[in-house]
């Protein structure tokens, strides 16, 4: 009894610890993440996410609170894309 109980108290701590980022809106090309994960985290989410969609990455709009503003741009569009203030964006793995 006494080891599910300390099981359960350090699984507890462990999930607090945890950040969530979560995509609040996509339209377009257009997304609104809501997240408590650490700036970097979140420009890689963004990066990873509009990759998925086919584009050439994303470009950082505004931050309010937890929710981060981003712009999935295109190559072909000829856009600069803009990280985080004070994060980087992985380059892409060239084949």
């Amino acid at each position: 009894m006494k080891k599910i109980l300390l099981l359960t108290a350090i699984s507890g701590f462990l999930l607090a610890g945890c950040s969530s980022t979560k995509i609040n809106m996509s339209m377009g090309n257009m997304r609104l993440i809501h997240s408590s994960a650490q700036a970097q985290e979140v420009m890689d989410f963004a990066t990873n996410t509009c990759r998925n969609d086919f584009y050439q990455g994303a470009s950082f709009l505004s931050k309010a609170g937890r929710e981060y503003r981003f712009k999935c741009v295109k190559a072909e569009e000829n856009e600069v894309l803009i990280p985080i203030p004070g994060t980087t964006i992985p380059p892409v793995a060239k084949s």
